[in-house]
């Protein structure tokens, strides 16, 4: 993973999460707080590709592009000076039924956890796919609406369709 400019994956996993009673300790329980969460939203979509062929692309580019680390200068000249490191683990799942996509992210360094949150961090991106007939799949896709979860998002779309395999750019 890149370089991420801004530190708007804190800010955006404490809207999420932090403003809650509870953080979402489970995929399903994102999915459920995502519709009703302050910059997050749920996506639905359909693509002209195969469920298998998303699947298979959900299955090697999520943990192609989406593992790894993030560190985060954020500086405001005479003002303050602050350092952020957040680790990134996508899980994919895959049944008959449906292909999910699960984005978490820890951080390891800067930003102070106001609630408990999953062992492997707070779910940034959930992304399902399911089978609508034998060309066609429906993709759901939960997260914020900027950020590096956007990023993520946009990618999963272009995988999705066939449209590209590039990974996210978090420098941008």
């Amino acid at each position: 993973m890149h370089k991420q400019p801004c530190v708007i994956a804190a800010v955006l996993g404490a809207m999420l999460g932090g403003c809650a009673a509870k953080q979402p300790m489970t995929a399903d329980e994102f999915r459920q707080a995502v519709p009703t969460a302050f910059m997050a939203k749920k996506e639905t979509i359909e693509v002209n590709r195969s469920f298998r062929a998303v699947s298979d692309s959900l299955r090697k580019r999520g943990p192609e592009c989406l593992s790894g680390r993030i560190k985060t200068t954020v500086s405001q000249p005479g003002q303050s000076f602050q350092v952020i490191v957040a680790d990134y683990k996508p899980t994919v799942v895959v049944t008959n039924e449906r292909a999910e996509l699960h984005v978490q992210e820890r951080h390891t360094q800067g930003v102070i956890r106001a609630t408990q949150e999953p062992d492997d961090g707070h779910y940034l991106v959930v992304a399902d796919a399911y089978p609508v007939d034998r060309n066609r799949t429906r993709l759901e896709l939960f997260g914020p609406t900027g950020g590096p979860g956007a990023l993520i998002i946009r990618s999963v779309k272009s995988w999705a369709s066939g449209e590209g395999t590039a990974c996210p750019d978090f420098t941008k």
